[in-house]
């Protein structure tokens, strides 16, 4: 089994928000994997309330939503699975028997693949959504962590935490057209929405690695706040989540300066920005809580309650209209 710890080293009042009108027109929620209480969280962004809690098992940690909302699609370490929620349901549809140790989960824009990473076994399995089986298996570098696919699903990043790099994986003929060497131990991978940058939090250099996909090579690095999780693209910057500081580092897109360090929850780890661009949502793995923080103005708005262990390691927000 994957012990938790060691997995986690590889890696304002609600009223204010509401206050600041920040909470109306957001038809998103966030569906928060947490990984001790052994359940997923439903949260309405609009109001700031969890609306439901869905029973997974397993020790859940990645999710991914597809880009049309129906589903979430959840790993569980422990029970060696990924379930399959329907969204607007809020109930557990199906179950994929994967083996080894699930992590790290994506899915193609279409939602017909979900590619779940094989902490074990240095691989990607690919599972046909539609037929909810494993149809095949691509061979990674070492403990692979964050998946990530392009916007035209052409392409599928894995960073590969011990192996300290970033294979590009072609989707079409589900093999790695190129290897990149990031920083120490990437776990987080976050693609632009051009599909041309992608950015890893490295959580053993404490930095993120900035790729150009085309060309399959690093051309940057940021350092940010220690132990980083995962990367969050909004409003022209990168927001990263530094699990030891109990902050999130900010950094421009377009120059890679630090701009600033925000305190949120202890111990951050998922992070993602809603579709808007305007919030960023922050896991707070030890306070069991999600951190709003408005992507202009660089301050928290907004502290919801989860459950216990929230994770949320992937692309965990939903457009529900």
């Amino acid at each position: 089994m994957l012990k938790l710890r060691a997995m986690r080293v590889l890696a304002l009042p609600l009223t204010l928000l509401l206050g600041l009108g920040l909470g109306a027109a957001r038809a998103e929620e966030a569906f928060v994997t947490n990984q001790l209480s052994d359940d997923l969280s439903v949260v309405d962004l609009a109001t700031s309330k969890p609306v439901a809690t869905i029973a997974i098992g397993g020790k859940p940690a990645g999710v991914a939503v597809t880009a049309d909302g129906r589903f979430a699609y959840v790993t569980s370490p422990d029970a060696k699975a990924v379930t399959v929620v329907d969204a607007a349901a809020r109930k557990v549809v199906g179950r994929v028997e994967v083996g080894g140790g699930p992590l790290g989960i994506a899915v193609a824009p279409d939602g017909a693949t979900v590619y779940v990473a094989d902490w074990y076994a240095a691989a990607v399995r690919v599972i046909d959504a539609r037929e909810r089986r494993v149809t095949a298996s691509i061979a990674v570098g070492a403990s692979p962590s964050g998946l990530a696919v392009t916007p035209d699903g052409r392409l599928l990043l894995s960073a590969d935490r011990d192996d300290d790099s970033v294979s590009i994986i072609d989707t079409a003929s589900r093999e790695r057209r190129g290897i990149v060497k990031v920083g120490t131990r990437p776990f987080g991978v976050t693609i632009d929405a051009e599909g041309k940058r992608a950015y890893t939090a490295n959580v053993g250099s404490n930095d993120v690695s900035v790729i150009d996909i085309a060309t399959a090579r690093e051309t940057g690095r940021v350092h940010v706040g220690l132990r980083p999780y995962a990367v969050a693209l909004a409003q022209g910057r990168g927001f990263v989540t530094d699990q030891y500081d109990g902050t999130v580092s900010v950094f421009d897109l377009a120059t890679l300066q630090p701009l600033k360090r925000i305190t949120v929850g202890d111990y951050p780890e998922g992070i993602e920005a809603t579709a808007d661009g305007k919030r960023v949502v922050v896991a707070n793995w030890e306070s069991n809580t999600l951190t709003l923080i408005d992507a202009a103005e660089l301050k928290v708005v907004g502290e919801i309650k989860v459950g216990d262990g929230p994770r949320a390691f992937g692309a965990f927000l939903r457009r529900t209209e």
